[in-house]
């Protein structure tokens, strides 16, 4: 039996925005403190955390530091540097493990790793040169999107590529300020358009004794790459869902994830499942559960990695969850007059186009 993370402990959390924010509110529910490492002095998470560290991650002094001082430790975004997680991994308990963000932060690992557990995608392939990606689009066709391997997320690092013929000036747009001999491999993917009727994402917990809870599939809608809204109950059948979480299920344990994973993915006319990607933490079209279950998603996560059972998942609502973007943030005040609207602000002050600054989640009564 893994040895139990008890209540009082400090759990530390790499990367300080909005889901390390709620992730440590529910933590502190739980009473557990809560430990912010996270290069960004004005981030969301730090205002509601035990203690902070401000320093950037490669930093060696503050991360021994920081190791000594928590108990165990997550991330809140697949980003954080491998070099930073395999330090702490040496020193303390890291869930999810290195294995799982290994995956998540290489788009091409990600395909081949679905492909391996049966899961479908979209076409595909790797791309490290110009003269790759013109003869990928051969077998792809356009339309078609090249997209960064690493580091990207929320539309970034991803250029369409209408024709053939727009290859060199997406392949040089992509490369722009790089030197080609020193990209990683691969730098890049391509990958092919597909039908679909709807996109659709899994939140599955795992805990230390392999046991798996799965959240519903919510129905997703994004506007310029960025989720707009979360809609539940999805508009799927019944069989199509249960393929979905079984996906979900058979990607959190073929990784061993002692944590929650989060499965994007397109529904197809058929009603078949294609998978977009995965993140092996907290997820922004998670956040209806805060309001409309018995348990959340954070609270999962918590439970997973101190070495607790998981609560069971049930929804008791339907529920609308609609991203705070940018500018949105100005018109709150209408929220404040609806019973039935849930509103979350981060704690961020500068109201960037495309920044996510909150998001409100409207219930209403469960009719499935």
């Amino acid at each position: 039996m893994t040895k139990r993370i008890e209540v009082g402990s400090t759990i530390g959390i790499l990367g300080g925005g909005q889901l390390g924010r709620l992730l440590a509110l529910a933590a502190g529910k739980m009473g557990y403190r809560t430990h912010i490492y996270c290069p960004e002095r004005e981030c969301p998470a730090s205002l509601v955390s035990t203690h902070f560290t401000c320093a950037e991650y490669g930093d060696p002094v503050a991360l021994n530091r920081f190791s000594s001082q928590v108990d165990v430790a997550t991330f809140e975004f697949e980003n954080v540097p491998a070099d930073t997680v395999l330090r702490l991994t040496k020193k303390n308990l890291v869930r999810p493990s290195w294995k799982a963000l290994e995956i998540a932060q290489d788009r091409a690992k990600e395909k081949a790793f679905f492909a391996d557990i049966g899961a479908a995608t979209a076409p595909w392939q790797a791309i490290n040169s110009l003269r790759q990606l013109t003869h990928a689009l051969k077998s792809i066709h356009t339309p078609a999107i090249l997209k960064t391997a690493r580091l990207g997320y929320d539309g970034k690092g991803q250029i369409l590529i209408n024709t053939p013929e727009d290859a060199e000036t997406a392949w040089n747009a992509l490369t722009l300020n790089q030197t080609v001999g020193d990209l990683p491999a691969p730098f890049a993917i391509l990958e092919g358009f597909v039908k679909f009727t709807r996109e659709i994402s899994i939140i599955a917990a795992r805990d230390v004794r392999g046991d798996i809870q799965c959240f519903e599939p919510a129905e997703n809608i994004h506007k310029n790459h960025v989720l707009h809204t979360t809609t539940v109950p999805a508009r799927v059948s019944s069989t199509t869902s249960k393929t979905a979480i079984a996906i979900a299920e058979r990607a959190a344990e073929s990784i061993d994830l002692i944590g929650i994973i989060a499965v994007e993915m397109f529904v197809t006319p058929h009603g078949g499942i294609l998978v977009n990607e995965m993140a092996p933490r907290p997820h922004n079209s998670g956040h209806w559960t805060l309001d409309a279950c018995q348990t959340d998603q954070f609270t999962q996560l918590i439970r997973a990695i101190c070495g607790l059972p998981l609560a069971e998942p049930l929804r008791h609502s339907n529920a609308v969850m609609t991203n705070l973007i940018g500018e949105d943030i100005y018109d709150i005040a209408r929220f404040y007059e609806d019973p039935k609207s849930h509103l979350y602000l981060y704690g961020k002050t500068d109201a960037r186009a495309g920044r996510k600054m909150g998001h409100v989640t409207k219930l209403s009564k469960r009719t499935n």
